[in-house]
């Protein structure tokens, strides 16, 4: 299991404890007979619910463009960029950002290539911007599927 997997896990399994702890917060509010107790407690348990959901949500993305990783990598065609890496391991924001056009291109060119769409993902990751990243790799995934 990679570090990220395990950060994920160990993340998600610490957030459903603390909406457990909260879930049953809330469900002590709902017991009381104040009124303002109760509205308390409906408020307490919605947060869990919408968690749980998003941790579902997150998840599932990860876990798709891990499959399409997969697929890139089997075929052998993972986007070979040109920048290099600093110390860090972070991408040289400087050298990314002179070749995310050609990658920009290509996605627009060829709208349905999902691969085309992962490459501009991982770019515009690169390039320090999250959520244009994940907005096409979001892309990538209906477009492998599709």
């Amino acid at each position: 299991m990679t570090s990220a997997k395990l950060g994920a896990v160990v993340m998600s399994a610490l957030v459903v404890m603390y909406l457990a702890l909260l879930g049953q917060k809330g469900y002590l509010f709902l017991m009381e007979p104040n009124i303002v107790a109760k509205i308390m407690g409906v408020a307490i348990l919605v947060l869990p619910l919408v968690g749980v959901w998003t941790i579902y949500r997150e998840l599932r993305f990860g876990l798709a463009i891990e499959r399409l990783g997969v697929r890139l990598e089997a075929e052998g065609a993972w986007p070979r960029f040109r920048f290099s890496f600093l110390p860090s391991g972070r991408a040289n924001k400087a050298e990314a950002l002179q070749e995310f056009q050609e990658y920009k291109d290509a996605a627009l060119a060829d709208e349905t290539n999902w691969r085309t769409w992962f490459a501009l993902g991982l770019i515009y990751d690169a390039c320090g911007d999250r959520k244009r990243a994940r907005a096409a790799m979001r892309q990538a995934i209906a477009r492998s599927q599709g």
